[in-house]
């Protein structure tokens, strides 16, 4: 029996791992796709922008989320359960695509591939791991390191590597492909520049492919056929060797905006606020009085971006949520206050 393929999509925290899936769906080439989409924190938003596309390749009862922390650290709960599902189906999918957790140890759900009622039926087609070049250009993913020595000099137990800095190292380690996305905001000498040092990350004979917006060519990341679970030992990791990982490095929660006026004095806030509580990503849906559709707030570092989508649909509730994601010990009362929320359900 043909085993199934899975790609694993990774990539930190607003890489665009959601846009490259959509780009996949309405370029599918007639295959039946299932997407597990998996997020930290409790708003759904990846899947909700997957979600209501229309697409025949991918039907909404195929999409299925896991949001109950990252997928590395629930794989026997969540992700073991959800696949073995899929793979009962009397019509199974033709190709599983797995969006991880931007704060998801890619090496686990691999592993997770050995598991003798998944091994038979299914294989880890490849991991491609998505990089923000715009913020990897400006340096969020790595220590300054004249900072560092610094700092190691006045602290000799001092670790050497940032929970952000290792878990991108672990990211790029564990890939088969590499795509450098969002180009287009970065010059091309600059490009040029962080490929050489992305050189010496990979594993020898991984790619690194440019793209603007997640376009690439899906018969390019579907197919091939690299049996990552076949070659675990060959994916270093800086966590080897733990029972566990947990990600109390990381915090998210919720901000509760209820209907807004207009979104100008929100971004203005979440500007000011980004840059005084370091906070890595922000991403929802806000609605605004007088506009039928609801806008999607995305927000990487200090790059703030949004659109209009969809129609609020009948029933829907109008209000405006976010979740705000960071390193541990953000300041949650003040970051609440400059954006003036209500009171959220953690």
């Amino acid at each position: 029996m043909k085993k199934i393929p899975a790609t694993v999509i990774t990539g930190f925290l607003g890489a665009g791992k959601t846009t490259l899936i959509r780009h996949l769906i309405e370029h599918a080439g007639g295959r039946r796709l299932a997407l597990i989409i998996n997020e930290f924190g409790d708003v759904g938003v990846d899947g909700a922008l997957v979600q209501g596309c229309g697409d025949e390749a991918c039907p909404d009862e195929d999409i299925i989320e896991l949001a109950n922390g990252c997928i590395c650290c629930t794989v026997a709960d969540d992700f073991l359960p959800t696949m073995q599902k899929l793979l009962d189906r009397r019509t199974p999918p033709d190709h599983i695509i797995i969006e991880t957790s931007g704060l998801a140890l890619p090496k686990p759900l691999v592993k997770a591939f050995q598991w003798p009622d998944i091994r038979t039926r299914s294989t880890v087609d490849g991991v491609i791991a998505l990089i923000d070049a715009d913020a990897l250009a400006a340096g969020r993913f790595a220590h300054d390191e004249a900072a560092l020595a610094a700092a190691r000099a006045a602290d000799p137990t001092l670790d050497h590597d940032s929970p952000i800095e290792e878990l991108f190292e672990d990211q790029l380690a564990c890939a088969d492909l590499v795509l450098l996305n969002k180009t287009d905001l970065v010059a091309a000498d600059r490009l040029a520049a962080l490929e050489q040092g992305l050189a010496g990350e990979i594993r020898p004979g991984v790619r690194i492919l440019r793209t603007a917006r997640g376009e690439i060519d899906p018969a390019i990341l579907l197919g091939l056929d690299a049996g990552a679970e076949d070659r675990i030992d060959d994916r270093p990791s800086h966590h080897d060797g733990e029972e566990e990982h947990d990600h109390d490095d990381f915090e998210s929660f919720i901000v509760d905006l209820g209907e807004l006026a207009g979104p100008e004095p929100l971004l203005a806030a979440l500007a000011r606020s980004i840059a005084a509580h370091d906070i890595l990503r922000v991403k929802g849906f806000l609605a605004i009085e007088g506009r039928p559709a609801r806008l999607v707030l995305q927000a990487v570092g200090p790059r703030i971006q949004h659109h209009y989508d969809r129609h609020w649909q009948a029933g829907e509730p109008r209000r405006s949520r976010l979740v705000v994601i960071g390193q541990s010990g953000m300041d949650r009362a003040a970051i609440e206050a400059a954006l003036g929320a209500r009171m959220a359900a953690a």
